[in-house]
């Protein structure tokens, strides 16, 4: 089963938490044991798993990316979004979660992040669940 998520940014940089979504995909697609593979089909934005209980981690981990991802080196590209570029291949497009009783296997602090790097913007996600 696939389905794609539609997200809408309203920055340049930020991290969106996801979980729900991709939970409630999850429970509607009736597989009680299998995987969640998340895909973001976009070159300037990722997906991570990280702490969703304290909203100061995922602004941290912004900040450290902004700043050793610096927006004032000597870019070739000239569309001017190189540092996108470079922290979504860093953070990765791509991720599995293990699908167990209906539910993500997740641990208790962890939530699903899609990561915004060149917003704002409409992005998609496609999540394909599969049994097993």
């Amino acid at each position: 089963m696939l389905t794609t998520l539609t997200v809408r940014t309203g920055a340049p940089t930020e991290f969106i938490d996801l979980t729900p979504q991709v939970a409630e995909v999850v429970r509607t697609s009736g597989v009680a044991e299998g995987l969640c593979h998340l895909f973001v089909p976009h070159t300037t934005a990722a997906i991570t798993i990280n702490e969703n209980a304290d909203p100061t981690v995922p602004a941290d981990i912004l900040m450290v990316l902004n700043k050793v991802i610096s927006e004032r080196e000597a870019y070739r590209h000239r569309e001017g979004n190189s540092p996108a570029h470079i922290k979504a291949s860093l953070v990765g497009p791509a991720l599995t979660v293990i699908i167990t009783g209906g539910k993500l296997l997740l641990g208790t602090w962890q939530g699903i992040f899609f990561c915004e790097f060149d917003g704002p913007r409409t992005r998609k996600v496609h999540v394909k669940i599969r049994e097993g």
